[in-house]
């Protein structure tokens, strides 16, 4: 690890400190050679004060001890009918299940504690059909899971819940973690299955808002795996229910826990609710992070050098896209007003950031703030990305003879032979957008 992830980490430090994360993990990851390093994981988070529920799931756990006892399980996810034997045999699935849990927390010394949290009742008769031991959620026991987060004590909850008359359902663990979320009120929710989160053809989905999550559901229902399209209901479900942020990670991947919730990027799909993304001024404590953002594209000079000095003396005139207020990309904005123009400099989005249109977004900003000041052109020089301009921002190659005198004075001198690059714009009162 460099000591640049180290401090990108501490960032997330402060706001993560005594907040609840739902832990969602499906029965197969329970149940493989990674789980042990999930384990690791959480108590890294523990040790960082987060406060931690664990919810299971028995799935594989139930179609193995089914097969070992020959009997055919109704359902083993808990989103079918669970006839009495199934029950049974997913009782047991998840008590052994339960106990490998306790003693691998005990291992890396965490607390734990099972917590029989979820009062449920039946599904009842859908479609014509009686689910019979099928439950759905009907309350959760806030009080004891406080009681225990309180103690530094990891509440684990398994796929099973009660009613007041004692009797025992199996329940759906990704629609258990929506309501132990929601009533917990927890910070987020982070699903951990067998598949790369969601992939829509051959490619990771990284951010999805609840609409386009909806959205995906329904044109991708034929396509998806099955598992990846159950949490991406129930992500979105817990968004519009309250929580910010629901993650699909796939828990075979080693550290994918850790790499989700302390980098901006992360490694996975983020489901949202709130809006993570603006585009803001940048500040006198953001000019070290500034410069190691675009310290790459110096190093290949594609930017223009820029010292400390240099950004402090126009600070007013540079902005940065953040993301998880992690700085991801930025731009500069000059304006010439006797020229009646503005230069967009310093245009830079972060490598793992690349070809999500934040590039765009960022010089539609710049030619906003230009319409604000009154320009009617806004121009750009490019050594290297001459045709992204062109291309995607509607730039068309000028002389030099087109840049505002002083303007002119600094381009001769830097010896670069930049392309100077220019559209014309609209002036317009309003706001500069916001991502």
């Amino acid at each position: 690890m460099k000591v640049s992830d180290l401090r990108g980490i501490l960032t997330y430090v402060p706001r993560f400190r005594e907040k609840i994360f739902v832990i969602a993990v499906d029965g197969e990851i329970a149940g493989s050679p990674n789980f042990g390093n999930i384990l690791l994981d959480l108590a890294v988070l523990r040790s960082l004060s987060v406060k931690i529920i664990l919810v299971h799931g028995a799935a594989s756990q139930i179609e193995r001890l089914a097969a070992e006892r020959g009997v055919k399980p109704s359902n083993s996810d808990g989103t079918g009918i669970t006839d009495e034997a199934t029950l049974k045999v997913s009782l047991d699935a998840a008590t052994t299940l339960m106990n490998d849990i306790m003693q691998g927390l005990t291992s890396v010394d965490l607390r734990a504690a099972y917590a029989n949290a979820v009062i449920s009742h039946p599904a009842g008769i859908l479609g014509g059909v009686d689910f019979l031991h099928t439950g759905k959620v009907e309350r959760v026991d806030t009080k004891l899971l406080h009681l225990l987060l309180n103690e530094g004590v990891i509440p684990v909850v398994p796929p099973i819940g009660f009613d007041g008359e004692g009797r025992t359902f199996r329940v759906n663990s990704d629609a258990i973690a929506v309501e132990v979320a929601g009533a917990m009120q927890a910070m987020k929710i982070i699903y951990l299955g067998v598949k790369d989160a969601m992939v829509v053809n051959g490619e990771l989905v990284r951010q999805l808002s609840i609409a386009e999550a909806d959205d995906l559901v329904k044109k991708r229902r034929a396509q998806a795996d099955a598992g990846s399209l159950s949490k991406l209901e129930h992500g979105a479900r817990a968004c519009r229910n309250g929580i910010p942020r629901v993650h699909l990670l796939n828990g075979n991947i080693d550290e994918a826990l850790l790499a989700e919730v302390f980098s901006p990027e992360g490694v996975g799909t983020m489901i949202y609710s709130n809006d993570y993304q603006q585009i803001r001024r940048v500040f006198k404590k953001d000019v070290r992070a500034l410069l190691i953002l675009i310290r790459s594209s110096v190093e290949h000079a594609e930017l223009v050098k820029r010292t400390r000095a240099d950004l402090l003396a126009q600070l007013d005139d540079y902005w940065v896209l953040e993301i998880d207020r992690q700085l991801v990309a930025c731009v500069a904005v000059h304006h010439y007003p006797d020229a009646l123009k503005s230069e967009l400099a310093c245009l830079y989005v972060a490598k793992s950031h690349e070809g999500q249109g934040y590039g765009r977004k960022l010089m539609a900003f710049a030619e906003q703030l230009a319409a604000q000041r009154g320009s009617k052109h806004i121009f750009a020089l490019s050594t290297q990305a001459f045709n992204y301009f062109q291309q995607k921002g509607g730039y068309v190659q000028v002389t030099p003879d087109e840049l505002p005198p002083e303007r002119r004075k600094k381009y001769d001198a830097s010896g670069r032979n930049s392309k100077v690059l220019q559209r014309t714009i609209a002036a317009t009162g309003a706001e500069p957008p916001r991502v």
